[in-house]
């Protein structure tokens, strides 16, 4: 199986993590995971948790990483990359990451919680005087499906109700 890498330097600023966004959103389309796939945006979304965890929480420079697997020389057009889907995300910080339990009413503190629904394999070790955290998604299992839209509560014309 052969995979492509990519990476992106990502600097201590909250902005960054939109850029990370664009940047993934780009090298996903253009390595074959389609917009339109669920995986890209699932994809786009763990990027955007790691990478705001790196940012935010440690106000430290980040190396964003993409590991992705690429169709072999001569595999039939159409056919999908079959393997693992990688993302990584280094920083300088020592700080190992923090899983937190986010009230109802908190706006943050769900995103190793969403990385780790959302993602197959999850974990971080040291890396010098930083870390890296890192999730894999496997191509091969289908992604959970979308819940089926609401059911429409029929409209009653007030007139039936008074009668």
């Amino acid at each position: 199986m052969q995979a492509l890498q990519v990476q992106l330097e990502v600097g201590p600023d909250p902005a960054e993590v939109g850029r990370a966004r664009r940047w993934a959103r780009s090298r996903l389309s253009g390595s074959g995971i389609d917009a339109d796939e669920p995986l890209h945006e699932v994809l786009v979304l763990l990027i955007s948790e790691l990478v705001t965890n790196a940012v935010v929480h440690t106000g430290c420079p980040a190396v964003l990483r993409m590991r992705l697997p690429r169709e072999a020389p001569g595999a039939r057009a159409g056919c999908r990359a079959r393997g693992t889907v990688r993302v990584e995300v280094a920083d300088a910080s020592g700080l190992p990451p923090r899983p937190r339990q986010a009230r109802k009413e908190d706006t943050g503190g769900r995103g190793l919680e969403l990385v780790d629904g959302l993602a197959d394999r999850w974990g971080w070790h040291r890396e010098g005087a930083g870390k890296r955290i890192w999730c894999e998604i496997d191509r091969t299992r289908p992604l959970p499906a979308a819940p089926p839209p609401a059911t429409p509560i029929p409209v009653v014309p007030l007139s039936v109700l008074a009668g």
